[in-house]
């Protein structure tokens, strides 16, 4: 692990789980928009980034693609009401093992950052009520583009902008709990390690072709 400068971690069903709080702010964004009633989980799956939440779920309710006029409208609308959502959700939580490890991987010297599909304003958002976003300094997120490789590559190259000098995406590790995860991690050439703390198996994990996988955060990091 010596070789390891940096370790980046996707946040729902990786660092913490929201009881469906971002659900509930789509739910409420389109009906105020709309006047409709919107699940996101019916157009969706997990890994997918923000605008393409968005877009697919306009897409499946209103029946026609959004503009770009109305996707900004319903992106502002639904972070607009996330606030309350993450505030109010009886299920979230922060997951098994994510309070240890974080502090002592900063302990250890080791840089941290954030690759996720969210938007970089709902991320803190969502990490805000763990108190989580002090161990992070930088990421790579779905406003920097709808590729998760491509987002994952905006955070290694962004963990070299903190550290001083680019880094070797072999010097990253990209810790997810899905195969999207796992493919965007080693798309941008970095080592990917699996988490099934979300939705998918330790199985499904080695099968999308993890270098490693955990359990839950509360197994030992691989050395």
């Amino acid at each position: 692990m010596d070789s390891v400068l940096a370790i980046l971690f996707d946040i729902d069903g990786t660092l913490i789980t929201t009881g469906g709080a971002s659900a509930v702010a789509w739910r409420r964004a389109f009906a105020d928009l709309y006047g409709i009633s919107a699940d996101i989980r019916e157009s969706t799956h997990a890994g997918m980034t923000d605008p393409e939440v968005g877009r697919l779920t306009f897409t499946a309710v209103i029946g026609h693609d959004p503009s770009p006029r109305e996707l900004a409208a319903l992106m502002a609308k639904r972070l607009e009401h996330l606030p309350a959502a993450v505030a109010q959700s009886t299920g979230y939580r922060v997951l098994p093992g994510v309070r240890e490890l974080l502090p002592a991987l900063v302990d250890q010297g080791y840089l941290l950052g954030l690759t996720t599909g969210l938007v970089e304003s709902a991320a803190h958002i969502k990490l805000a009520r763990g108190d989580l976003n002090k161990y992070f300094h930088f990421g790579g997120y779905g406003s920097d583009s709808p590729d998760r490789t491509e987002l994952t590559r905006r955070g290694i190259q962004r963990a070299g902008a903190v550290l001083g000098t680019p880094l070797d995406p072999h010097q990253v590790w990209v810790l997810g709990d899905t195969p999207l995860d796992i493919a965007a991690a080693h798309g941008a050439g970095a080592v990917a390690i699996g988490v099934a703390s979300g939705e998918y198996t330790t199985d499904a994990l080695h099968d999308a072709g993890a270098d490693h996988v955990l359990s839950a955060l509360t197994d030992k990091l691989p050395l």
